[in-house]
């Protein structure tokens, strides 16, 4: 391995026996056994499918990682993105030792502290401070060491009232929170976060994230992170691997990254066989896409911001017939936003597939939004469809000051003057 190179995977794959409890039946290790003492492959690394959970297979062996090779350098933060089943947390406990390659092989130098799922790595019947003491000494720590961070690791995880208290009765979010402090204080070379960060409440994520910033550029230590978030992973990755289908489809830095997962579908929403929606469907919804001043970027505070809607609209119906509607609430399901056409004076357009809501500065401050769709034909319901897709608006300078809206002061934000008399 190169100097500043402290993670290395090479030819990384996992199969898994679809069905099974465990990775296959008896006449199957029988004949893997046989292969090997003849010196031969194993027979069943030739079958199996790709991972592609959205398509029915023919084979009881799948892929979840195929040929995965990447490095990862000393004091990097690295996003690993991709969509649910693409084998992101596959990659992660393979990463951690929690679980073996098929082939290829792992190199690291130090120390490896995972938060993988809500309560690895905790013993349930022990409290909290047993519990941050056993994670230590399996990361090779010293006791003397162990203690001298114990009251750091309290105080972040804000769990100090229950810290002698067995884990089996902390919440969820308790559990996380002193499972990130452990991972975080005890001084891993590299820190692998799963998508677990999500369970804890936005002030914990919030300081989390700066935890994870200090600790790759203040402290030089390396940071995996998986996360949905393109807010967050943008935020604080420097490059980023995009999994497709149990297989490396991009790996570049981080927008790149961010812009090719967004360009490849993660953006839109099809609608074609949703089912949970009203209406007579003389023109249905198709696709929903929602992006920034381009269609590969994030939306983002104070620039422009597109809505795109494909209908399927085989009666080609006049649009000064159709009523459309849009609602955005926010993540605690309260209206922020209500947009028609119907406010809008319309020239009459026979055949179209597309309506378009445009707005040129864009006044939704950093969250997580969410969008119904409701369309009329001839004043009756021909499609509806509640809580249709959720996107993320990314941190911005609406005032142009450099100052920016702390988004618990403010979900809206408005253009306004000050004058002093």
């Amino acid at each position: 391995m190169e100097k500043d190179i402290i993670l290395k995977a090479e030819n990384i794959s996992k199969q898994y026996r679809l069905g099974q409890v465990g990775t296959g039946t008896l006449s199957h290790d029988l004949n893997r056994w046989w292969h090997k003492v003849r010196g031969k492959e194993n027979p069943y690394l030739k079958v199996g499918e790709a991972n592609d959970r959205a398509v029915k297979g023919s084979s009881d062996y799948v892929w979840a990682l195929q040929d995965i090779n990447f490095e990862v350098q000393r004091g990097e933060v690295l996003g690993i993105i991709g969509k649910n089943g693409a084998g992101k947390s596959t990659l992660l406990k393979i990463l951690s030792k929690v679980t073996g390659p098929t082939t290829g092989s792992i190199k690291s130098r130090g120390r490896i502290a995972s938060l993988l799922e809500v309560g690895t790595g905790f013993n349930g019947e022990m409290t909290g401070r047993e519990n941050i003491f056993l994670n230590g000494a399996i990361l090779g720590m010293t006791k003397k060491e162990i203690a001298s961070k114990l009251d750091e690791i309290i105080e972040f995880s804000g769990c100090e009232r229950y810290i002698d208290t067995p884990v089996k009765r902390y919440s969820s979010g308790m559990t996380v929170r002193l499972a990130f402090a452990v991972a975080a204080f005890l001084e891993p070379e590299i820190l692998v976060i799963d998508e677990v960060l999500a369970v804890g409440d936005a002030e914990f994520q919030k300081k989390a994230i700066g935890k994870m910033q200090d600790i790759s550029k203040g402290e030089g230590r390396t940071v995996l992170f998986v996360s949905h978030n393109m807010a967050a992973v943008q935020n604080l990755c420097t490059r980023g691997i995009v999994i497709k289908n149990g297989k490396i489809d991009f790996n570049g830095n981080i927008e790149d990254s961010i812009l090719h997962y967004l360009n490849d579908g993660a953006d839109s929403e099809d609608f074609e066989n949703w089912t949970d929606r009203k209406g007579n469907g003389i023109v249905k919804i198709k696709t929903l896409s929602v992006f920034g001043n381009s269609e590969f970027t994030l939306p983002q505070v104070g620039m422009p911001f597109t809505i795109k809607i494909k209908l399927d609209n085989p009666a080609k119906i006049k649009n000064t017939n159709i009523r459309f509607d849009l609602r955005l609430d926010d993540n605690f399901g309260q209206r922020i936003a209500w947009i028609s056409d119907f406010l809008k004076t319309k020239e009459q357009v026979d055949d179209f597939n597309f309506i378009e809501f445009t707005i040129d500065k864009l006044n939704l401050n950093k969250g997580k939004y969410y969008i119904t769709l409701y369309m009329e034909v001839d004043k009756e319901l021909s499609d509806y469809i509640q809580n249709a897709y959720s996107f993320e608006v990314i941190e911005g300078d609406y005032y142009n000051t450099g100052n920016k809206v702390p988004n618990v002061q403010s979900k809206i934000l408005m253009d306004f003057n000050v004058c002093y008399k």
